[in-house]
């Protein structure tokens, strides 16, 4: 089930932000943190409710743990996109992630944005507010390959 802040204390521009991970301590912390930077957030444990919910427009960014025990957090991502084309995406995730290796496995995710457990309220805020101003990855792909680079080593020094 859903929980979600009681009334949005926040106002009409404030960032909307969705996290879905199966631990509610994390849940909570990332909440309550996220809220306190200027954001309203929701958040969720069950990502097949949020797969049958989700209506495209509802967020800005979805933050996906990777493992789930009912659907992974790549395969609800694919949920989503298939509603939503236009939200931004990060992964969230206690593990080494490989750049890399995570192209050659899912070459179209259209995500740029991983975010390795343990993380700071701040700098998670500060990863989602880059997020939202960066452009689309459409638009990335038909940029020159150096700015690509140049969001690839970003990317790398967020873990």
């Amino acid at each position: 089930m859903n929980e979600t802040l009681e009334g949005n204390k926040h106002g009409k521009n404030t960032p909307r932000v969705l996290l879905v991970d199966d631990e509610s301590d994390i849940r909570m912390i990332i909440q309550k943190g996220l809220s306190n930077e200027g954001f309203q957030v929701d958040v969720s444990g069950d990502p097949v409710e949020i797969a049958a919910t989700y209506k495209a427009g509802m967020y800005d960014l979805v933050l996906l743990d990777i493992r789930m025990p009912q659907m992974s957090g790549f395969d609800l991502y694919r949920k989503i996109l298939a509603v939503d084309k236009k939200v931004k995406v990060c992964f969230v995730t206690a593990f080494e992630i490989y750049y890399d290796e995570f192209r050659k496995v899912f070459p179209k995710l259209r995500v740029n944005c991983f975010v390795r457990k343990p993380v700071t309220i701040s700098h998670l805020a500060q990863i989602i507010r880059e997020e939202l101003a960066s452009e689309s990855l459409d638009q990335m792909e038909e940029a020159p390959q150096s700015s690509q680079k140049s969001v690839h080593k970003q990317i790398m020094e967020r873990g």
